[in-house]
């Protein structure tokens, strides 16, 4: 395999790796703000070891931060999504476990862990664009004053 494989491994397997981080954290912002820091450092660490043992160079380095950015992104808005509408922090964080480890798997794939570091940010704006406008109406009504 080529070049263009082992980059598109490394921006997969960052990919799994930022769904991953992102799941555990939880909805808060200053949380999700450390896991997409955490997820871009942890994508160029597995870059950098795809590097080490394939051909890529630095395109497996810069792959990996960026599928780790792109997943991380991609499950904060599912994340905080399932966590406003009633669902359990371990149940979340199992089941976003468990599509990191399918999103890591589908890495080896040829050409999937591309789509899998542009699929996941336009996943979230999907969902971000899928939201209800909020409105001051009912919550002025409700404020004990």
């Amino acid at each position: 395999m080529g070049a263009w494989y082992w980059i598109g491994v490394a921006a997969g397997l960052g990919a799994g790796a930022g769904v991953l981080l992102a799941g555990f954290v939880g909805a808060a912002r200053a949380a999700l703000a450390a896991a997409g820091l955490a997820a871009l450092v942890a994508g160029a660490a597995i870059g950098y070891a795809v590097d080490a043992s394939q051909p890529g160079s630095w395109g497996d380095v810069v792959g990996g931060a960026l599928g780790g950015l792109a997943g991380s992104l991609g499950a904060t808005q599912v994340v905080a999504g399932a966590l406003r509408r009633g669902g359990t922090r371990g149940g979340t964080a199992t089941l976003v476990a468990g599509a990191a480890i399918v999103a890591a798997a589908l890495a080896w794939v040829p050409v999937l862990g591309y789509l899998e570091a542009l699929a996941l940010p336009a996943l979230a704006a999907r969902i971000r664009r899928r939201q209800p406008e909020r409105y001051a109406g009912l919550r002025t009504l409700a404020r004990d004053r």
